[in-house]
């Protein structure tokens, strides 16, 4: 009886799962894309608060983590972690600079391809500006009142470090709400943004950390 009620519940729940995603139409994908692609190109800088949720498969919880986030376009980027320990990781005149806990350390991505990408596909995550055919073989879905584009990256220097890329929009908003990031391994990275600013002042000095 209790293996009965067991699997009728597996079903009742995978049931509703698989109903509340569903793949958008084609008019729903060029209207998504329009709007979001045109809100994105009017968005100079933009702060955020995030937190991280960490999903490795030999841990049986999450690992979370808070800061804010900062980005000015066309090429600079900072997360600064707060809890549960000081962080910070800046992109800034092709350079990325680590700060850990006042241990500081940069590297030089003027000649890098594969940090080159990886700092793009950063910041098209955050603003949503990622909808390129070229570099990714998209999805589009629905769920509730959330937009999802599922991305897989065509890179090689992507696809050693992400295998997919799901970008969650809230209804009404055209930035990203929250982002997935698989590994090949299938361990992901899940950043969920509130209290978003966009164009607001920002200098260079709030990109150095």
């Amino acid at each position: 009886m209790k293996k009965m009620l067991s699997i009728v519940l597996f079903m009742a729940f995978t049931t509703l799962s698989v109903a509340q995603e569903r793949n958008m139409t084609q008019t729903e994908i060029k209207a998504f894309k329009s709007e979001i692609i045109s809100k994105t190109k009017e968005i100079q800088s933009l702060s955020t608060d995030f937190t991280q949720y960490k999903n490795m498969s030999f841990m049986s919880k999450e690992i979370e983590s808070k800061g804010e986030m900062l980005m000015q376009v066309p090429n600079k980027l900072l997360w600064k972690y707060t809890s549960p320990f000081a962080y910070s990781i800046a992109f800034k005149d092709n350079k990325i600079s680590i700060n850990d806990q006042g241990k500081k350390n940069k590297i030089d991505i003027g000649n890098n391809k594969k940090f080159a990408k990886i700092n793009t596909l950063i910041a098209g995550s955050v603003s949503g500006n990622m909808f390129d055919d070229k570099e990714f073989k998209i999805s589009y879905f629905k769920n509730n009142k959330r937009s999802i584009a599922k991305l897989i990256p065509l890179s090689k220097e992507i696809t050693q470090y992400i295998s997919q890329i799901e970008l969650y929009f809230d209804e009404g908003q055209s930035t990203v709400s929250e982002v997935k990031l698989v590994e090949p391994s299938n361990d992901y990275t899940r950043i969920v943004f509130k209290n978003k600013k966009t164009n607001i002042k920002l200098t260079d000095a709030s990109f150095t950390n």
